[in-house]
Protein backbone atom coordinates (compact mmCIF):
# COMPACT_ATOMS: atom_id res chain seq x y z
CA UNK A 1 0.00 0.00 0.00
CA UNK A 2 1.54 3.79 -0.76
CA UNK A 3 1.42 5.43 2.20
CA UNK A 4 1.33 9.75 1.64
CA UNK A 5 4.90 11.52 2.16
CA UNK A 6 4.58 12.95 5.89
CA UNK A 7 3.41 16.60 6.39
CA UNK A 8 3.62 19.13 9.13
CA UNK A 9 0.31 19.66 10.93
CA UNK A 10 0.99 23.40 9.33
CA UNK A 11 0.89 21.76 5.90
CA UNK A 12 -2.43 22.31 3.45
CA UNK A 13 -2.86 19.21 1.48
CA UNK A 14 -4.47 20.29 -1.95
CA UNK A 15 -6.79 17.77 -1.61
CA UNK A 16 -7.98 14.89 1.52
CA UNK A 17 -10.49 12.34 0.17
CA UNK A 18 -12.24 10.76 3.11
CA UNK A 19 -13.03 7.45 2.38
CA UNK A 20 -11.29 4.54 0.68
CA UNK A 21 -14.25 2.89 -0.59
CA UNK A 22 -14.95 2.85 -4.63
CA UNK A 23 -15.99 6.59 -5.20
CA UNK A 24 -12.76 7.25 -2.76
CA UNK A 25 -10.38 5.28 -4.74
CA UNK A 26 -12.01 6.26 -8.41
CA UNK A 27 -11.63 9.95 -7.31
CA UNK A 28 -8.22 9.50 -6.38
CA UNK A 29 -7.48 7.95 -9.66
CA UNK A 30 -8.71 10.62 -11.72
CA UNK A 31 -6.96 13.42 -9.55
CA UNK A 32 -3.56 11.43 -9.89
CA UNK A 33 -3.94 11.86 -13.48
CA UNK A 34 -3.86 15.75 -13.11
CA UNK A 35 -0.72 15.59 -10.56
CA UNK A 36 -3.16 16.63 -7.88
CA UNK A 37 -1.51 15.59 -4.72
CA UNK A 38 -4.37 13.76 -2.56
CA UNK A 39 -4.57 11.57 0.89
CA UNK A 40 -7.06 8.94 1.34
CA UNK A 41 -7.84 8.81 4.92
CA UNK A 42 -9.57 5.32 5.77
CA UNK A 43 -11.33 4.69 9.34
CA UNK A 44 -11.17 0.90 8.99
CA UNK A 45 -9.49 -0.50 5.35
CA UNK A 46 -9.64 -0.82 1.79
CA UNK A 47 -12.66 -1.70 0.28
CA UNK A 48 -13.95 -2.07 4.64
CA UNK A 49 -17.77 -1.56 3.39
CA UNK A 50 -17.91 -4.29 0.78
CA UNK A 51 -15.94 -6.54 3.61
CA UNK A 52 -19.19 -5.62 5.31
CA UNK A 53 -21.66 -7.33 3.40
CA UNK A 54 -23.17 -10.62 4.26
CA UNK A 55 -21.54 -13.30 2.38
CA UNK A 56 -23.94 -14.36 0.38
CA UNK A 57 -24.54 -10.55 -1.13
CA UNK A 58 -23.18 -10.02 -4.71
CA UNK A 59 -22.69 -7.09 -6.93
CA UNK A 60 -26.44 -6.00 -8.91
CA UNK A 61 -24.48 -4.96 -11.83
CA UNK A 62 -22.72 -7.37 -13.95
CA UNK A 63 -18.92 -7.16 -14.44
CA UNK A 64 -17.70 -7.70 -17.94
CA UNK A 65 -13.95 -7.56 -19.31
CA UNK A 66 -14.79 -5.10 -22.40
CA UNK A 67 -12.15 -2.94 -22.38
CA UNK A 68 -10.28 -4.59 -25.14
CA UNK A 69 -13.04 -2.60 -27.20
CA UNK A 70 -13.51 0.38 -25.40
CA UNK A 71 -16.47 -0.19 -22.91
CA UNK A 72 -15.68 0.04 -19.37
CA UNK A 73 -16.49 -2.66 -16.89
CA UNK A 74 -19.78 -1.70 -14.96
CA UNK A 75 -18.24 -1.84 -11.92
CA UNK A 76 -14.60 -0.26 -12.78
CA UNK A 77 -13.73 2.62 -10.93
CA UNK A 78 -10.52 3.40 -13.06
CA UNK A 79 -9.95 3.43 -16.45
CA UNK A 80 -8.04 0.35 -17.88
CA UNK A 81 -9.30 -1.79 -14.95
CA UNK A 82 -11.81 -4.43 -15.11
CA UNK A 83 -13.47 -6.25 -11.42
CA UNK A 84 -14.62 -9.09 -14.01
CA UNK A 85 -11.22 -9.69 -15.37
CA UNK A 86 -9.39 -9.29 -12.42
CA UNK A 87 -11.62 -11.61 -9.98
CA UNK A 88 -12.89 -13.89 -13.00
CA UNK A 89 -16.16 -13.23 -11.91
CA UNK A 90 -19.60 -11.93 -13.37
CA UNK A 91 -21.44 -10.75 -10.08
CA UNK A 92 -18.71 -10.23 -7.42
CA UNK A 93 -19.03 -10.52 -3.55
CA UNK A 94 -18.32 -7.72 -1.50
CA UNK A 95 -15.06 -9.33 -0.01
CA UNK A 96 -14.24 -10.09 -4.06
CA UNK A 97 -14.64 -6.41 -4.95
CA UNK A 98 -12.64 -5.19 -1.80
CA UNK A 99 -9.91 -7.28 -3.47
CA UNK A 100 -10.09 -5.77 -6.96
CA UNK A 101 -10.46 -2.11 -5.00
CA UNK A 102 -6.86 -3.48 -3.23
CA UNK A 103 -5.55 -3.82 -6.39
CA UNK A 104 -6.41 -0.40 -8.28
CA UNK A 105 -4.52 0.89 -4.89
CA UNK A 106 -1.25 -0.95 -5.40
CA UNK A 107 -1.09 -0.78 -9.44
CA UNK A 108 -1.62 2.55 -9.45
CA UNK A 109 0.28 3.71 -6.18
CA UNK A 110 -2.58 5.33 -4.45
CA UNK A 111 -1.99 7.62 -1.12
CA UNK A 112 -3.95 5.39 1.53
CA UNK A 113 -3.42 6.04 4.93
CA UNK A 114 -5.79 3.41 6.80
CA UNK A 115 -6.67 3.36 10.78
CA UNK A 116 -7.59 7.20 10.44
CA UNK A 117 -10.77 8.48 11.64
CA UNK A 118 -12.06 11.55 10.75
CA UNK A 119 -13.88 12.83 14.06
CA UNK A 120 -14.74 16.46 12.86
CA UNK A 121 -14.18 19.33 9.86
CA UNK A 122 -14.88 22.88 9.74
CA UNK A 123 -14.07 25.19 7.33
CA UNK A 124 -11.85 27.77 7.75
CA UNK A 125 -12.21 31.36 7.21
CA UNK A 126 -10.24 32.44 3.65
CA UNK A 127 -10.58 28.96 2.34
CA UNK A 128 -9.94 25.27 3.05
CA UNK A 129 -10.90 23.06 5.51
CA UNK A 130 -9.24 21.61 9.33
CA UNK A 131 -10.15 18.12 10.44
CA UNK A 132 -9.84 16.69 13.58
CA UNK A 133 -9.07 12.99 13.27
CA UNK A 134 -7.85 10.16 15.36
CA UNK A 135 -4.27 10.87 13.83
CA UNK A 136 -3.83 14.43 14.86
CA UNK A 137 -5.27 17.43 12.99
CA UNK A 138 -4.79 18.23 8.95
CA UNK A 139 -5.63 21.19 6.96
CA UNK A 140 -6.76 20.91 3.11
CA UNK A 141 -7.84 23.04 0.15
CA UNK A 142 -9.71 20.86 -0.70
CA UNK A 143 -11.96 18.00 0.53
CA UNK A 144 -14.02 15.14 -1.14
CA UNK A 145 -15.82 13.06 1.20
CA UNK A 146 -16.92 10.01 -0.10
CA UNK A 147 -17.38 7.90 2.93
CA UNK A 148 -20.47 5.85 1.34
CA UNK A 149 -23.60 5.04 3.51
CA UNK A 150 -23.44 1.47 4.46
CA UNK A 151 -21.58 1.98 7.85
CA UNK A 152 -24.46 4.13 8.66
CA UNK A 153 -27.57 2.30 8.59
CA UNK A 154 -31.24 3.64 9.48
CA UNK A 155 -31.40 1.74 12.62
CA UNK A 156 -34.72 3.46 13.88
CA UNK A 157 -37.34 3.74 11.44
CA UNK A 158 -40.14 3.84 13.82
CA UNK A 159 -41.03 2.95 17.16
CA UNK A 160 -39.81 -0.65 18.44
CA UNK A 161 -36.80 -1.00 15.70
CA UNK A 162 -34.28 -1.99 18.20
CA UNK A 163 -36.24 -5.04 18.45
CA UNK A 164 -34.92 -5.61 14.84
CA UNK A 165 -32.09 -6.48 13.14
CA UNK A 166 -30.95 -4.73 10.23
CA UNK A 167 -29.65 -6.39 7.09
CA UNK A 168 -26.60 -4.72 7.28
CA UNK A 169 -25.15 -6.14 10.30
CA UNK A 170 -25.58 -9.96 9.10
CA UNK A 171 -22.43 -11.85 8.31
CA UNK A 172 -24.55 -14.78 6.77
CA UNK A 173 -28.45 -15.52 5.58
CA UNK A 174 -27.72 -19.02 5.98
CA UNK A 175 -26.26 -19.18 9.48
CA UNK A 176 -29.58 -17.20 11.28
CA UNK A 177 -31.49 -19.37 13.53
CA UNK A 178 -34.97 -20.02 12.79
CA UNK A 179 -37.47 -21.24 10.09
CA UNK A 180 -39.39 -18.17 8.93
CA UNK A 181 -38.89 -14.64 8.96
CA UNK A 182 -40.45 -11.25 8.39
CA UNK A 183 -38.54 -9.06 6.09
CA UNK A 184 -39.18 -4.89 6.58
CA UNK A 185 -38.51 -2.94 3.39
CA UNK A 186 -38.50 -4.51 -0.41
CA UNK A 187 -36.34 -2.91 -2.19
CA UNK A 188 -32.83 -4.49 -3.51
CA UNK A 189 -31.93 -4.91 0.36
CA UNK A 190 -34.74 -6.39 1.20
CA UNK A 191 -35.38 -8.88 -1.81
CA UNK A 192 -31.37 -9.88 -1.54
CA UNK A 193 -32.21 -10.94 2.17
CA UNK A 194 -35.38 -12.43 1.22
CA UNK A 195 -33.73 -14.60 -1.51
CA UNK A 196 -30.87 -15.51 0.31
CA UNK A 197 -33.67 -16.76 3.42
CA UNK A 198 -35.39 -18.74 0.98
CA UNK A 199 -32.29 -20.63 -0.71
CA UNK A 200 -31.68 -22.10 2.69
CA UNK A 201 -34.73 -23.52 3.21
CA UNK A 202 -36.22 -20.71 5.39
CA UNK A 203 -39.97 -18.97 4.85
CA UNK A 204 -40.23 -15.25 3.99
CA UNK A 205 -42.57 -12.27 4.21
CA UNK A 206 -41.67 -9.11 3.00
CA UNK A 207 -43.45 -6.35 3.76
CA UNK A 208 -43.33 -3.30 1.77
CA UNK A 209 -44.79 0.40 2.04
CA UNK A 210 -44.81 1.31 -1.61
CA UNK A 211 -45.40 -0.69 -4.98
CA UNK A 212 -42.21 -1.54 -5.57
CA UNK A 213 -43.07 -4.92 -7.23
CA UNK A 214 -45.25 -3.69 -9.81
CA UNK A 215 -44.06 -0.13 -10.82
CA UNK A 216 -42.86 -0.35 -14.72
CA UNK A 217 -39.94 2.04 -14.44
CA UNK A 218 -37.08 1.55 -15.94
CA UNK A 219 -34.47 3.00 -14.02
CA UNK A 220 -32.97 -0.05 -11.08
CA UNK A 221 -32.37 3.10 -8.74
CA UNK A 222 -35.75 2.73 -7.85
CA UNK A 223 -36.97 -0.81 -8.93
CA UNK A 224 -36.05 -3.87 -8.99
CA UNK A 225 -32.94 -4.87 -10.92
CA UNK A 226 -33.51 -7.71 -13.45
CA UNK A 227 -30.55 -9.35 -11.65
CA UNK A 228 -32.83 -9.82 -8.75
CA UNK A 229 -36.09 -10.16 -10.16
CA UNK A 230 -34.46 -13.24 -12.04
CA UNK A 231 -33.30 -14.39 -8.68
CA UNK A 232 -36.56 -13.90 -7.23
CA UNK A 233 -38.70 -15.49 -9.95
CA UNK A 234 -36.55 -18.68 -9.78
CA UNK A 235 -37.12 -18.99 -5.57
CA UNK A 236 -39.94 -21.70 -5.06
CA UNK A 237 -43.05 -19.81 -4.63
CA UNK A 238 -44.06 -20.67 -1.57
CA UNK A 239 -40.76 -19.59 0.39
CA UNK A 240 -41.50 -15.90 -0.07
CA UNK A 241 -44.70 -14.09 0.31
CA UNK A 242 -44.70 -10.11 -1.37
CA UNK A 243 -46.93 -8.11 0.68
CA UNK A 244 -47.15 -4.34 -0.31
CA UNK A 245 -48.71 -0.83 1.21
CA UNK A 246 -47.67 -1.73 4.12
CA UNK A 247 -47.15 1.15 6.20
CA UNK A 248 -45.40 -0.50 9.78
CA UNK A 249 -45.83 1.77 12.66
CA UNK A 250 -44.49 -0.29 15.72
CA UNK A 251 -42.75 -3.49 16.66
CA UNK A 252 -43.48 -4.66 19.92
CA UNK A 253 -41.60 -7.64 21.89
CA UNK A 254 -44.10 -9.99 23.12
CA UNK A 255 -43.57 -13.80 24.55
CA UNK A 256 -42.33 -16.08 22.32
CA UNK A 257 -41.71 -13.70 19.21
CA UNK A 258 -42.15 -10.17 18.09
CA UNK A 259 -45.28 -8.56 16.60
CA UNK A 260 -45.24 -6.23 13.56
CA UNK A 261 -47.76 -3.36 13.64
CA UNK A 262 -49.07 -1.31 10.88
CA UNK A 263 -51.02 1.37 10.42
CA UNK A 264 -54.15 -0.30 10.22
CA UNK A 265 -53.57 -2.12 13.35
CA UNK A 266 -53.15 -5.30 11.33
CA UNK A 267 -50.47 -7.58 12.57
CA UNK A 268 -47.78 -9.94 11.82
CA UNK A 269 -46.12 -12.23 14.30
CA UNK A 270 -42.66 -13.75 13.85
CA UNK A 271 -40.27 -15.75 16.46
CA UNK A 272 -36.94 -14.30 15.37
CA UNK A 273 -36.09 -10.66 15.39
CA UNK A 274 -37.64 -8.75 12.09
CA UNK A 275 -35.11 -7.64 9.06
CA UNK A 276 -34.67 -4.04 8.59
CA UNK A 277 -33.94 -3.74 5.05
CA UNK A 278 -34.81 0.03 5.45
CA UNK A 279 -31.81 1.92 3.89
CA UNK A 280 -29.10 3.96 5.73
CA UNK A 281 -28.51 7.39 6.87
CA UNK A 282 -25.33 8.56 4.85
CA UNK A 283 -21.63 9.86 5.74
CA UNK A 284 -22.69 13.12 5.19
CA UNK A 285 -24.55 13.36 8.09
CA UNK A 286 -21.75 13.18 10.38
CA UNK A 287 -20.28 16.96 8.55
CA UNK A 288 -24.23 18.29 8.37
CA UNK A 289 -23.43 21.61 9.38
CA UNK A 290 -21.63 22.02 6.04
CA UNK A 291 -24.31 20.79 3.53
CA UNK A 292 -27.67 22.77 2.72
CA UNK A 293 -30.15 19.98 2.60
CA UNK A 294 -32.49 18.64 0.08
CA UNK A 295 -36.45 18.13 1.02
CA UNK A 296 -35.82 14.32 0.66
CA UNK A 297 -32.68 14.11 3.17
CA UNK A 298 -29.85 14.46 0.73
CA UNK A 299 -27.34 16.95 0.57
CA UNK A 300 -27.94 20.04 -1.44
CA UNK A 301 -25.27 20.65 -4.38
CA UNK A 302 -24.15 22.45 -6.88
CA UNK A 303 -24.00 21.41 -10.74
CA UNK A 304 -20.26 20.29 -9.94
CA UNK A 305 -21.12 18.00 -6.65
CA UNK A 306 -20.01 20.92 -4.47
CA UNK A 307 -21.54 21.84 -1.37
CA UNK A 308 -24.00 25.43 -1.74
CA UNK A 309 -22.31 26.47 1.59
CA UNK A 310 -18.58 25.35 2.22
CA UNK A 311 -16.66 25.91 -1.23
CA UNK A 312 -14.16 23.29 -2.34
CA UNK A 313 -16.21 20.40 -0.53
CA UNK A 314 -16.94 18.01 -2.62
CA UNK A 315 -19.00 14.59 -2.40
CA UNK A 316 -18.75 11.71 -4.69
CA UNK A 317 -20.62 8.39 -4.11
CA UNK A 318 -24.09 6.81 -3.87
CA UNK A 319 -25.60 10.03 -1.99
CA UNK A 320 -24.86 12.05 -4.81
CA UNK A 321 -28.33 13.58 -6.44
CA UNK A 322 -29.41 16.21 -9.09
CA UNK A 323 -33.00 17.40 -8.85
CA UNK A 324 -34.59 13.43 -10.13
CA UNK A 325 -31.40 11.99 -11.05
CA UNK A 326 -29.92 9.14 -8.78
CA UNK A 327 -26.24 7.79 -8.88
CA UNK A 328 -26.13 5.21 -6.04
CA UNK A 329 -24.64 2.53 -8.63
CA UNK A 330 -20.96 2.20 -9.49
CA UNK A 331 -21.53 2.93 -13.34
CA UNK A 332 -23.43 6.03 -12.07
CA UNK A 333 -21.19 7.90 -9.50
CA UNK A 334 -17.93 7.32 -11.60
CA UNK A 335 -19.90 9.71 -14.22
CA UNK A 336 -19.15 12.67 -11.58
CA UNK A 337 -15.26 11.73 -10.87
CA UNK A 338 -14.13 13.63 -14.12
CA UNK A 339 -16.40 16.46 -13.58
CA UNK A 340 -15.20 17.22 -9.59
CA UNK A 341 -11.53 16.11 -10.53
CA UNK A 342 -11.67 19.04 -13.42
CA UNK A 343 -13.32 21.78 -10.90
CA UNK A 344 -10.29 20.87 -8.19
CA UNK A 345 -7.35 20.68 -10.91
CA UNK A 346 -8.90 24.20 -12.40
CA UNK A 347 -9.10 25.96 -8.56
CA UNK A 348 -5.49 24.39 -7.43
CA UNK A 349 -3.77 25.82 -11.50
CA UNK A 350 -3.32 22.32 -12.25
CA UNK A 351 -3.44 21.51 -16.01
CA UNK A 352 -6.28 19.28 -16.84
CA UNK A 353 -6.68 17.99 -20.06
CA UNK A 354 -5.38 14.68 -19.22
CA UNK A 355 -9.07 14.23 -18.14
CA UNK A 356 -10.35 14.66 -21.55
CA UNK A 357 -9.66 10.73 -21.39
CA UNK A 358 -13.29 10.79 -19.56
CA UNK A 359 -15.21 12.20 -22.14
CA UNK A 360 -16.18 8.56 -22.84
CA UNK A 361 -17.16 7.73 -19.73
CA UNK A 362 -19.31 10.55 -19.98
CA UNK A 363 -18.02 11.57 -16.68
CA UNK A 364 -16.39 14.96 -18.22
CA UNK A 365 -19.31 16.91 -18.69
CA UNK A 366 -20.96 19.96 -15.87
CA UNK A 367 -23.69 20.17 -17.73
CA UNK A 368 -26.99 18.66 -16.19
CA UNK A 369 -29.28 19.19 -19.01
CA UNK A 370 -26.99 17.78 -21.53
CA UNK A 371 -29.72 15.50 -22.68
CA UNK A 372 -33.01 16.40 -20.78
CA UNK A 373 -33.76 15.84 -16.79
CA UNK A 374 -34.71 11.85 -16.99
CA UNK A 375 -30.44 11.09 -17.83
CA UNK A 376 -28.18 10.13 -16.30
CA UNK A 377 -25.25 11.92 -18.11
Amino acid sequence: MAQARNRRVSDVWPCVIVGAGAAGIGIARALQEINVAAVILERHEIGGTFRRWPREMRFLTPSFPSNSFGTLDLNSVAIGTSPAFTLDCEHPTGAQYADYLQSVVDYFHLPVQTGIDVLSMTARRGGGFQLETSAGQMRAATVVWAAGEFQYPKLHPFPGAEHCLHNSRVKSWKRLAGDEFIVIGGYESGIDAAVHLANAGKRVRVLERNSVWSSDASDPSITLSPFTWDRLLTTPDDRIELIDEVEIQRIEKQRGGFAVIDASGERWLTKRKPILATGFEGSPTLIRKLFDWRDDGFPLLNSVDESTIAPGLFLVGPLVRHERLVFCFIYKFRQRFGVVANQIGQRLGHETSPLQKYRFWGMYLDDLTCCGSECVC
